[in-house]
């Protein structure tokens, strides 16, 4: 995750209410540096977004684009919704998302042309590239990193790139096939969004931090005088930026505490480290925090986010159902009720994170929209069965951006049939104000996708 060399940002003073505040000013203390949300006292700098709605005119709304794959996907028959269109009744899963209907279309008979092999395919989830498990295999620009070299400039940085349970898969590719390395630590990402300054002052703050003191303390008088001179909208939505940032905190906290912990020798099972890889969901959710707030800073346009099932071991953590192995192991279901039972939590449980995502992101105003609205969120997975390895027929979500939602758009799920993944890539691109009509394999814009 690299930041622009923007001299306005890092020099900002700061900030001052008798001029309207900019995108770029931000509350500054020793070593922190923490960008602001939306207010209403930043409409006059963004006056120009009333003439044009496109992403790239000067004063243009911002749009954003995530991704997120999770490299072992769903049980078909928990995911595929039954009928299509407007009327479709939910599957299992995406009863989980039914609060949200109407912001998300559930795709079905979706892949990319060429892409096969199984498990290798999650590097090619963003990209298209061909036959990734072969000799000569060489990745392609991912559409998430086409963007950053489009209108990365416009924000501290120019894309973010994370993972969970992974420092070797990413979804992010650049032009010349080569992997961006993902950030699998929040603690870490949170430090680059969050704390800046000398050498001394940055480590100061990270020990701070570590023994559970929130950077709102070091920044609270100012945070203070800000909310005495902004009207109620705008304190209304400083208190709940404030209470996300230390309710992270709060959590990272949590995750990191039993590091440093000598465990006690005890005739019982030893208690798991939350910072394991078995806390699985606790992570996903942490990074979905810090990829809102990344959003609402206007940090970045663009992130990307690998959920690596693959490498998860017996999951923890799970409401309704005990855990009984490893998420790969359980994906080679072969049909047995146990692991269908379980791999059903799993799938609910990812569904229950994504709605919580949805719902933080309708939760933040940003003039008269909401984060969402201005927010595309790819949810899907390169594996169309994981218990099979297949490519096609893969699972996707795709939800807000300004997009008309709340369908099913059924494409023909013969796997020789199935309608270009790619065509998805362009519909994002174009929609982030990139004049692009082909990507990979497309051939042409999203079918069934409609802006409002």
């Amino acid at each position: 995750m690299k930041s622009n060399p923007d001299p306005t940002f890092a020099s900002a003073p700061f900030i001052s209410t008798r001029a309207p505040l900019s995108r770029r000013h931000f509350l500054r203390g020793a070593g922190v540096a923490l960008a602001l949300p939306f207010l209403d006292t930043m409409r006059p700098v963004f006056g120009a977004a009333t003439a044009t709605d496109s992403p790239l005119a000067p004063g243009a709304k911002p749009r954003r684009f995530i991704a997120i794959c999770n490299n072992l996907g769903f049980v078909p028959m928990h995911f595929f919704p039954t009928g299509a269109g407007r009327d479709y009744v939910p599957s299992p899963c995406l009863e989980a998302l039914q609060e949200h209907r109407n912001d998300f279309t559930a795709f079905s008979g979706v892949s990319y042309v060429g892409v096969d092999s199984g498990h290798p395919g999650d590097v090619c989830f963003l990209t298209g590239a061909m036959h990734p498990s072969s000799a000569s295999f060489r990745n392609t620009i991912s559409v998430d990193q086409l963007i950053a070299e489009r209108i990365g400039i416009q924000t501290r940085f120019p894309s973010i790139t994370l993972a969970v349970n992974t420092r070797s898969r990413s979804l992010s590719c650049s032009s010349t096939g080569v992997a961006v390395p993902p950030e699998d630590k929040a603690s870490e990402v949170f430090k680059q969004l969050f704390v800046q300054g000398s050498p001394a002052e940055v480590e100061a703050q990270i020990l701070r931090l570590q023994v559970g003191r929130s950077i709102l303390d070091t920044i609270g008088a100012r945070a203070q005088e800000l909310q005495r001179k902004t009207g109620a909208a705008d304190r209304d939505r400083l208190d709940e930026y404030f209470s996300s940032v230390r309710d992270l905190e709060n959590r990272l906290h949590a995750s990191q505490g039993w590091e440093k912990k000598p465990k006690p020798k005890v005739d019982a099972k030893e208690p798991v480290d939350p910072a394991s890889p078995a806390q699985y969901m606790q992570k996903v959710g942490i990074m979905y925090d810090l990829s809102r707030l990344a959003f609402q800073t206007d940090s970045t346009r663009t992130i990307t986010l690998m959920l690596d099932s693959v490498n998860t071991p017996t999951p923890e953590g799970i409401p309704d159902v005990k855990m009984t192995d490893g998420y790969h192991n359980l994906s080679h279901h072969g049909k047995a009720p146990d692991k269908l039972s379980q791999l059903r939590a799993l799938d609910t449980m990812h569904m229950k994170l994504l709605a919580k995502l949805y719902a933080d992101l309708k939760g933040v105003k940003e003039e008269e929209a909401t984060l969402l609205d201005r927010t595309m969120v790819l949810y899907g997975s390169n594996l169309g069965d994981a218990s099979t390895h297949v490519n096609t027929n893969m699972p996707v979500i795709f939800a807000g951006g300004g997009f008309k939602h709340g369908q099913h758009v059924a494409f023909d799920t013969t796997p020789e049939r199935n309608y270009p993944m790619a065509n998805l890539m362009v519909s994002i691109l174009q929609r982030m104000g990139i004049e692009q009509d082909k990507f990979s394999t497309s051939t042409g814009t999203m079918k069934g996708l409609e802006m409002t």
